[in-house]
């Protein structure tokens, strides 16, 4: 286990710098590991990809997670979790780029469907409980909180993609902010909230 996240870890260093143009053993000298040993790990460079979207999507999760915890309500956090969301497209700090996460991700999704649903299945767990909160609560009304969750995801995901390749991308913060409102109307809040 630990060797797989020494490999991700170098493999998110060589996107970075590169993108998707890295080879394998451009991958193990940076990860300081015997060729034999990525093979023992993953099946070939489809998988690693895997693995790193599965690691960025969780660690992205982990941080809107921690970062909202001080958020006064079920309502807030959502609207952090999804303004945050899309706020990465024009984010210069993040080390995969938009661009590359957004091809890469339906590339991989056409091979592995099942795969790509479950990497991101961590920020639909976040929509969800936030969802079941608020309907608790009385702040939003989801008639089915697993199916909004998941709609939520793939809007966030979409705008997400698109926003990718637009060249200058537009306020990443206007964005954020205009796709929250549709959402939340569509989760029955209002918009004064």
């Amino acid at each position: 286990m630990e060797q797989a996240e020494v490999i991700v870890a170098a493999a998110r260093r060589l996107i970075a710098e590169r993108g998707e143009r890295f080879t394998t053993q451009e991958l193990v000298k940076e990860a300081g590991v015997a060729l034999q040993t990525f093979y023992r790990i993953f099946a070939g460079k489809d998988q690693l990809l895997l693995a790193v979207f599965e690691n960025l999507i969780a660690e992205s999760c982990a941080q809107y997670e921690q970062a909202a915890r001080g958020l006064p309500d079920p309502v807030a956090r959502l609207r952090f979790y999804v303004t945050e969301a899309v706020r990465s497209v024009g984010d210069d700090r993040v080390d995969v780029g938009p661009r590359f996460v957004t091809a890469e991700h339906w590339r991989l999704h056409q091979v592995f469907p099942a795969e790509m649903s479950q990497a991101t299945q961590p920020f639909t767990d976040l929509v969800v409980r936030q969802l079941e909160l608020a309907a608790a609560g009385g702040s939003l009304s989801p008639s089915d909180p697993q199916r909004d969750a998941w709609f939520v995801t793939k809007l966030v995901m979409a705008v997400f993609h698109h926003y990718a390749f637009v060249d200058p991308p537009p306020d990443p913060d206007s964005i954020g902010e205009e796709l929250w409102e549709f959402c939340l109307g569509a989760l029955g809040g209002t918009v004064t909230q």
